[in-house]
């Protein structure tokens, strides 16, 4: 019989030293407050959390490992914010107006890849690079200043 290991919450200290044992969920899952899955050694965790975890908590620690959460990389359609802040706003106001997901790094738009928005770069006429990354919709980071989360609980 196995048992499921219910966590209810992040490791507020963990310890760094000890070794990591991924536990792989797609950005989906990550949002949710309730759900199951399964780490990298076979270990079964059942979540019932009162905010989502995000990518890199330790979400439970042993004697000997400790479980780390690892989003899966997903395709991301990267976008150059060296424009000027007003055609910036605009950009984003353009994808918010289309309902989908952003985050923003230093100098760079990031949305999920997708019809959608590849059509609407291109109608704009703005390059954009294809890639494999973290997405964290709702991540805004400005140039050095830390980042501010909206989260996944940002609705309109």
């Amino acid at each position: 019989m196995t048992i499921l290991c219910l966590v209810r919450g992040p490791v507020l200290a963990p310890d760094l030293s000890l070794t990591e044992v991924p536990v792989h969920a797609e950005r989906r899952d990550v949002a949710k407050r309730v759900w199951r899955t399964t780490a990298e050694d076979g270990t079964p965790f059942g979540f019932e959390l009162e905010k989502p975890f995000k990518h890199g908590d330790t979400i439970l620690q042993a004697a000997e490992v400790r479980y780390v959460l690892r989003q899966i990389p997903e395709p991301v359609l990267c976008v150059s914010l060296d424009m000027a802040g007003s055609a910036a706003a605009g950009l984003g106001w353009a994808f918010g107006n289309l309902h989908l997901e952003a985050s923003t790094e230093p100098g760079r738009l990031i949305v999920a890849d997708s019809p959608v928005a590849r059509r609407l770069l291109e109608k704009l006429g703005l390059p954009f690079v294809a890639d494999l990354l973290v997405f964290r919709p709702g991540h805004f980071a400005r140039g050095p200043l830390p980042a501010h989360e909206f989260g996944p609980s940002h609705q309109h």
